[in-house]
């Protein structure tokens, strides 16, 4: 019979990505994993075999968690122009500080070196641009604004970590607002006034 386990390996993936999370990609380990949760070397290659599968099922575990933020906060933002804005900054609520967004971008790049993660992230992006088109829909723009969106809010995040004197919601939102008062030709935000003078 086999025995029963201390910890799920849900529970041993998350502390592996808080693992990343914290201290950068090449610090997780299975003697840092271990240190960390507890079980032994031993017991985690027995149930992840590698490092390389480690750290690929903690990524999804990752990106499962942010379809599902995704989902969420898509089904409770009004489907307009200003839900738009309301999802993507309840998303950008996961980046926290300059710090924590850096090392984001460590995390980022183990997305990118592996093709079933990058699979991962491109399904991520065609669900949060559907959600973003479901947002204009009624606003007349053409479709496929969804992406505009997404790559602007993308690009933004960047820009405030290049100087991260506000915080990155509030940033972003105003970035955000300016985006879609080009996009719906409106009189909102700074931006426009000042591009106008």
């Amino acid at each position: 019979m086999p025995r029963k386990k201390t910890q799920s390996d849900e529970l041993v993936l998350q502390q592996a990505l808080d693992l990343m999370y914290e201290q950068g990609p090449e610090a997780l380990t299975f003697a840092a994993l271990s240190k960390r949760c507890g079980l032994s070397g031993a017991t985690l290659v027995q149930r992840f075999g590698n490092k390389a599968v480690l750290k690929q099922k903690s990524l999804l575990v990752a990106w499962d968690r942010l379809a599902g933020d995704t989902a969420r906060l898509a089904g409770s933002v009004p489907k307009t122009p200003e839900g738009a804005v309301q999802l993507l900054v309840g998303l950008t609520g996961q980046y926290g500080n300059i710090d924590s967004y850096a090392e984001g971008l460590l995390i980022l790049r183990e997305d990118l070196r592996d093709p079933a993660l990058r699979a991962r992230g491109a399904a991520w992006r065609d669900q949060l641009c559907a959600a973003l088109d479901a947002c204009f829909a009624q606003s007349g723009v053409p479709a496929g604004v969804g992406l505009l969106a997404a790559t602007h809010w993308q690009g933004a995040l960047l820009w405030w970590g290049f100087d991260p004197k506000q915080s990155v919601e509030h940033y972003v939102e105003q970035s955000l607002r300016d985006f879609v008062a080009f996009t719906l030709d409106t009189e909102v935000g700074p931006l426009r006034e000042t591009v106008e003078r």
